[in-house]
Order: C-alpha cells, then structure tokens, then sequence
C-alpha cells in the first residue's frame, strides 16, 4: 500500500488478489440483478429462458413492464418530488451551515457541531420514529386547542420530506464545508477593497469556488433520497416512494420488474455521479 516501503512479491500477489476479490463482491450482485432484469421468465432466477425487453416495456399479463407499471411510474414520480426538495433544502441549509461552522466563532460552537452530527449515528427507523411521534403529539395538541386538522403534520409526503431532510442536511453540510475550508478569504477581501458588497463579493466570489461542492452535495442529496427506507417506511402515508412500491411489490412475490426497476436507477445514479466528476473537473480546470 506504501509504494516507498520494499514489500516481498507474495505480499503484492496478495493485495493485489484482495483489491480483485473485494470489487468483484461489490459488483457481482449488481451484475445478477442486471442479467436478470432480460431474462425472459416470472421469476427472477435461473435458468436462463432467454433475452427479452418485456420487463422494460410489456404491456400484457405477467410481462408488465416498468414502463407500464402504474404503480412504480407514480412512485418514481413521488421520489423525483420529494428528491427535489430534500436536496434543494439540504443545499441551502448545508451551505449556510458551512459558513456558520467556518468563518464563525461563538459559544457552543462545538456543541451545535456534534448535534448536526447525530443524526449520522441514529437509526433511519428511530429517527422516523421519533419525527412521526414528535408530529403526531403537536398535530394532536393543536387539534384539541383549535379544533383543525393539520394534515401536514400528520404522515405523508411534508413528514417524508422533513424525515430525509433531517439527517441528508448533515451530508451536505460535510461535503460544503470541506470545500469552503479551503477558500482564500483575501480573495474576498480584494473585492471588497475593490467596492464590491459584503454579499457582493460572496455571490461573486465565494459561491463560484462552492458550486462543484454544492453540485456534488445536491447529488448526493438526491441519491441518498431515492434509496431511503428506514425512516421513509415510518413516515410514509398514501403516496408511496419507489423504495416503499418495491418492498409492497417484494412482499407479494419477487419479479424481474423489480430487477428492470434496480437496472435504471443503477443508470441514473452512474450518470448523476459522472455529471457531477466532469463537473468538477470542468471547473477545476477553469
């Protein structure tokens, strides 16, 4: 692992043999899940019964493909909405946390950083536990003291979007603050001695140097909002993600519908995370 420090040729054999076996495990059932999402059978395992696209686009009882599912389309639909505002907030708030930790000094400074934290180290299900016993009290306090019914605190998509927002929020602040660490504050203070304003100089300066981290944080926020079941399964209401359609539709029988469904999100998540690396290289370069 240290290029400098002479190593016997078997110790070398061995890494290298380890580094081969640890990608193939993380890559093999990636694969079968691929495979499998062509086979032309009901069941999503062997034998082999040939190649077919039905999965992806049949429109006749069993091969109803995604494309045709009604079901998995709403839920992608209702994952794409609540992605959007999981990460839109989680980048705003990640980014305000990022200047607050960095360029600020204040009393329980540290204390705040170790809550913004916690939610790293807190179960998805206690956490979505804990939001939806939090919710359901105030609603029921405000019930009883006004006689209305607030449904956005009751379980749906407000409580998903709060639920996600909660611990993603924490991923963004991380990946921000990393990038603001290493910003030149003199740079700001050129614009400013050059007549630039205090925010001036930030949206002009400062948030250009943070874009390839806030893209990198908002794909992440969007990635980590499509494969969320822990805390979304406690606080999920009529309207069900795609992670909660899937495990409905595991529970009645495993189909390679469900495999087609993994092969795309697997294709979305590629491109999102290659967009986001040329991205930053494109303005690394610049």
């Amino acid at each position: 692992m240290i290029p400098t420090v002479p190593q016997p040729g078997f110790a070398k054999w061995c890494y290298r043999a380890y580094v081969i076996v640890f990608f193939v495990y993380l890559a093999l059932p990636l694969t079968v899940v691929c495979v499998f999402a062509f086979n032309n059978s009901v069941f999503p395992s062997l034998p082999w019964e040939g190649f077919t696209l039905a999965w992806f686009f049949g429109s006749e009882a069993p091969y109803i493909g995604v494309f045709n599912e009604r079901s998995i389309l709403r839920s992608i639909g209702t994952s794409a909405f609540v992605a959007f505002w999981v990460s839109g907030l989680a980048v705003a708030v990640g980014t305000c946390n990022a200047f607050l930790f960095v360029r600020h000094e204040f009393r329980g400074k540290a204390l705040l950083y170790m809550l913004m934290l916690m939610p790293l180290i807190i179960p998805g299900v206690i956490l979505g536990i804990s939001i939806l016993v939090f919710s359901s009290s105030a609603a029921n306090a405000l019930e009883d003291a006004t006689g209305m019914w607030f449904d956005g605190l009751r379980p749906g998509l407000p409580l998903v979007i709060l639920g996600q927002f909660s611990f993603i929020t924490t991923f963004a602040t991380l990946v921000i603050t990393a990038r603001l660490q290493k910003f030149d504050p003199s740079l700001e203070e050129a614009a400013l001695n050059l007549g630039a304003s205090k925010w001036g100089a930030i949206q002009q300066i400062t948030l250009p140097f943070l874009l390839p981290a806030i893209v990198a944080s908002a794909v992440v926020s969007i990635l980590m909002s499509f494969e969320n079941f822990n805390t979304t399964l406690m606080l999920v209401g009529s309207d069900s993600p795609l992670t909660i359609t899937m495990f409905d539709k595991l529970k009645q029988g495993s189909t390679p519908v469900l495999n087609a469904v993994s092969l795309l999100l697997i294709i979305v998540s590629a491109a999102l995370g290659l967009i986001s690396l040329l991205f930053q290289k494109r303005k690394s370069a610049a």
